[in-house]
């Protein structure tokens, strides 16, 4: 399937909120099919079945206030309207970027050591000083006066 135009939205759904909130999700899959005919310029709109499901998630009364969705015009004469999902970008090529990131990376494991081997050794100290002296809350805590 080649695609003649394929574009990326951030559909604001806010609206949707104004509707009954038992119509909320309804109104929003409506609302995403108007956006792809009006910014497509197109007439037959399918929606992918993972975005119904993403819209749908948190049930007819509360979908979300936005959504983002990848528009794909296909030789069929359709529109493919489904949830984008965002490509990692690749990592940088230059040598320089890379050994200074080594260089703080390798830092930062050293700052990190010592601080677990201080963090092992305080919970124990603690354990001690609780079973050396046991405390009594029935004495801590005064009665207090309750209203009829």
């Amino acid at each position: 399937m080649s695609q003649e135009a394929e574009r990326v939205y951030t559909i604001n759904l806010g609206k949707v909120w104004l509707s009954p909130n038992n119509q909320r999700a309804k109104r929003a899959i409506n609302m995403i099919r108007e956006f792809t005919e009006h910014h497509m310029k197109t007439g037959q709109v399918k929606i992918d079945q993972d975005l119904s499901q993403a819209v749908w998630s948190q049930g007819i009364r509360s979908p979300p206030r936005k959504i983002r969705v990848k528009m794909a015009k296909t030789d069929d004469g359709y529109v493919l309207v489904s949830p984008y999902e965002e490509e990692e970008k690749p990592k940088t090529t230059n040598v320089k970027e890379d050994k200074k990131s080594e260089k703080k990376s390798e830092k930062k494991v050293e700052e990190k050591t010592p601080k677990k081997e201080e963090n092992k050794t305080e919970p124990k100290s603690e354990e001690k000083k609780s079973e050396e002296k046991p405390v009594k809350k029935s004495e801590d805590k005064k009665p207090t006066k309750k209203s009829k």
